[in-house]
């Protein structure tokens, strides 16, 4: 029985480990900040998405607002004239994998790392950008994913605020556990491609901005270059 509870409480450290990026259990990443100062950094996941992801670049362009953008590689494809927007509209790419496959964390480091440099190289063709922002798909890390990172030379970023996003449909309440949750120096996580978002946006900027937040970009708020 002692054995057990050893391997249950061993196994679940390595699952909270594995999930929850804020741990950086198995790597470091960047979460948010320590501030005093009332900012804020935008990012949103899983574009470019058709007219999806220009309507939040037109709302984020009508509010002087600066993100971060983590795309997926395979998205780009028929979506290269949003992506351009992206960062000549003052926003910045950042890599989320190629295929953001469900079983991602099982691939090898090998296989993981090729996807990376799959992402980034579609990225340049498009763009002639290459990010170095990497964060991972589902925010699971794992030892794989760490010798990846490493080898590759990205950054792993993560979020201090997960708005789940893609699971609430009700707009109210999403735009309460964002406004709740709301710290100097947070990282908050949206999706390009979730409807909900895209129907808050308008509102949660000006909320942000009335409570006396700034929106500042990503690489300003963490003071590192986003390419290479």
């Amino acid at each position: 029985m002692a054995y057990a509870w050893l391997l249950l409480i061993y196994v679940t450290v390595l699952f909270c480990g594995s999930y929850f990026i804020q741990l950086n259990f198995f790597l470091k990443s960047v979460n948010s900040i320590q501030t005093n100062e009332k900012c804020i950094a935008l990012t949103f996941d899983d574009g470019p998405s058709g007219t999806q992801t220009a309507q939040i670049l037109d709302i984020l362009k009508a509010n002087h607002a600066e993100a971060a953008f983590f795309c997926i590689g395979e998205n780009i494809a028929g979506n290269e004239d949003i992506l351009k927007r992206i960062p000549e509209e003052g926003h910045i790419i950042g890599n989320h994998s190629f295929s953001h496959h469900h079983f991602f964390d099982l691939f090898s480091s090998r296989k993981m790392l090729d996807e990376l440099q799959k992402m980034s190289k579609s990225c340049y063709e498009v763009t002639g950008l290459l990010p170095r922002f990497f964060r991972p798909p589902y925010g699971v890390t794992n030892p794989n994913l760490k010798k990846a990172i490493l080898q590759a030379g990205f950054i792993s970023v993560g979020w201090s605020i997960r708005s789940y996003d893609t699971v609430i449909k009700n707009e109210n309440r999403l735009s309460r556990k964002i406004l709740t949750a709301l710290k100097p120096g947070s990282i908050l996580l949206l999706h390009d491609t979730s409807p909900t978002t895209l129907a808050i946006l308008p509102g949660l900027l000006k909320t942000i901005k009335e409570r006396g937040y700034s929106i500042v970009r990503l690489d300003k708020m963490i003071n590192l270059n986003p390419y290479d």
